[in-house]
């Protein structure tokens, strides 16, 4: 038994031994998990307020570099860490007053769409053309975070960082899903030139097919885009029309305001009547259209006699109807209501905010959070309710298309306006609450876009800023400061032509998800026979 036991140690000694896995060796391998986060951090930095739009490009290059040819399931971490380097700095501003728990716990969520997509992408890599399949699985899942959950969140969708860039006139051809898709698609086929030519350069093999396609992924978004130059303009079709924008400011910001209602009011109807002073001494346009913020009187006018008659005065004194940013109770409920105020008949029509706030206008799962933490119920105590039609008020003759705030990220609530015949767009904002955060520059970034996808001056007036007026090219004109009782007046064009955009509406963004279907069922197709082939 001795023998027996000598020599089984023996041959345990006389076993290869395997080599301990060196400390550069552990971080070779968190590079491609490095490189994911870092990618998103720079795709992140492309966005406003900064003008650095052509990051994106290197961004989707290096996550294409990280992808390409891996397996889904590490597809699937590394898009993960791709979010959340993207998301955790893009939606910082969500944390501003209410903490970092909601910060986070959006980002966590929100997150887990790009790691979906990460995966998808790792399958269509392998595919011929693949930069086209992986662009459009992007795209596909900006389209789903624009829907769900609760209604959606399509914050952070590639279009949105383009406002400074040579892609933006192909929001014109085909609204957000073309402009984002034309971004990534450039992204990815730029990883894919330096690849082949690295490849080439090693093998001395050109394989002109793949560099044919390569090529043309990258010159094509350039390409249409300079050609889709020609449906941007600022010509005025209808007309003109004087508007002013008023930003009255607030006390002070957070979400106190909102315990300051008649205060944020009262500096509504002060700036308005120091804008009308100015007008009567001959130093300002006399305005034909007079715009006021989301929230400029949360004082509901129909229920308070004081709201009322100030808000009366201010539409006499300037002489122009005003689009009135209010929050009005009717039949018991709760809305977040444009109220379009002549200076002669008073208040003469509304428009109900469709696409509520989670989490800010209404609450989801209002019992089960309750059960969690009561704090997060007084915060939200009661619900708003949804609009159910466009509003297009008819200001001195003008069509303008009210979009409030939170409604200018959703392609069908600006496009909808622009149907119902409005031939400006107006975006009444409150960013109050997020301080001096780079959410209201992100907003702006937003209304660019959408002036050049619907050919139309859109105007920003916001509670404390930054207010401004955009020509249908997408230029800024005019803006204010944050936090300053301000005034924005102009002559603007009025248009009632539609872009390729208005016309197709959802039909690009649906073709781009078809497109991905494909890819995605090739690429899984693909992988199913060459299992079967394997005997697997």
């Amino acid at each position: 038994m001795t023998v027996t036991a000598t020599s089984v140690d023996e041959s345990d000694q006389l076993k290869p031994q395997a080599a301990p896995v060196s400390r550069l060796a552990r971080l070779v391998r968190l590079v491609p998990a490095a490189v994911a986060a870092l990618s998103g951090v720079l795709l992140y930095v492309s966005f406003p307020p900064r003008t650095l739009w052509w990051l994106a490009l290197p961004a989707f290059a290096c996550f294409a570099w990280v992808l390409r040819g891996r397996s889904w399931k590490v597809g699937l971490g590394l898009g993960y860490l791709f979010g959340l380097g993207f998301l955790l700095p893009l939606l910082v501003w969500t944390g501003v007053e209410v903490g970092p728990g909601p910060w986070i716990a959006l980002v966590v969520v929100e997150a887990i769409f790009v790691a979906l997509v990460g995966a998808a992408i790792t399958a269509v890599s392998k595919l011929p053309a693949w930069p086209l399949w992986a662009a459009a699985l992007w795209i596909a899942g900006e389209a789903v975070r624009a829907r769900a959950p609760f209604h959606g969140f399509p914050w952070g969708k590639i279009a949105f960082g383009q406002a400074d860039g040579v892609f933006l006139p192909l929001a014109a051809v085909g609204g957000t899903p073309v402009l984002g898709f034309a971004v990534v698609l450039c992204g990815f086929g730029l990883y894919e030139v330096v690849r082949l030519a690295l490849e080439s350069r090693n093998t001395r093999v050109v394989r002109r097919s793949a560099a044919t396609v390569a090529l043309l992924s990258v010159a094509v978004p350039v390409v249409a885009a300079v050609a889709a130059r020609s449906l941007v303009s600022d010509k005025a079709e209808d007309g003109t029309t004087t508007v002013a924008v008023i930003q009255g400011n607030v006390p002070r910001a957070g979400l106190e305001f909102n315990a300051q209602r008649r205060a944020v009011l009262d500096y509504h109807v002060k700036e308005t009547l120091r804008l009308a002073a100015q007008v009567k001494a001959g130093k300002v346009a006399k305005p034909d259209v007079v715009l006021w913020p989301e929230n400029s009187s949360d004082v509901d006018p129909f229920a308070d006699a004081q709201a009322y008659t100030d808000i009366d005065e201010a539409a006499k004194a300037i002489g122009a109807p005003i689009s009135v940013g209010g929050v009005v109770e009717r039949g018991g409920k709760l809305y977040n209501e444009q109220i379009l105020w002549d200076p002669v008949k008073g208040p003469t029509d509304t428009y109900d905010k469709r696409q509520i706030q989670p989490f800010g206008e209404y609450l989801p799962m209002r019992s089960l959070l309750g059960a969690i933490n009561k704090n997060w119920t007084s915060m939200v105590r009661q619900d708003f309710s949804r609009g159910t039609k466009p509003g297009v008020f008819t200001m001195n003759g003008a069509k303008i298309g009210l979009v409030t705030c939170y409604e200018a990220a959703f392609d069908w609530a600006v496009r909808s306006e622009v149907t119902d015949g409005a031939q400006l767009i107006s975006v009444p904002s409150n960013n109050a609450t997020f301080d001096r955060s780079e959410m209201t520059y992100q907003q702006l970034a937003m209304s660019r876009v959408r002036a050049v996808e619907h050919s139309r001056t859109v105007t920003v007036p916001v509670t404390s800023g930054v207010s401004a007026i955009i020509m249908p090219d997408g230029k800024i004109t005019q803006k204010t400061g944050m936090f300053v009782a301000d005034s924005l007046v102009q002559k603007v064009p009025l248009r009632s032509s539609e872009t390729p955009a208005t016309k197709l509406g959802i039909l690009p963004e649906m073709a781009l998800v078809l497109v991905a279907a494909a890819g995605l069922g090739w690429a899984i197709a693909a992988g199913v026979r060459g299992r079967r082939a394997g005997g697997v």
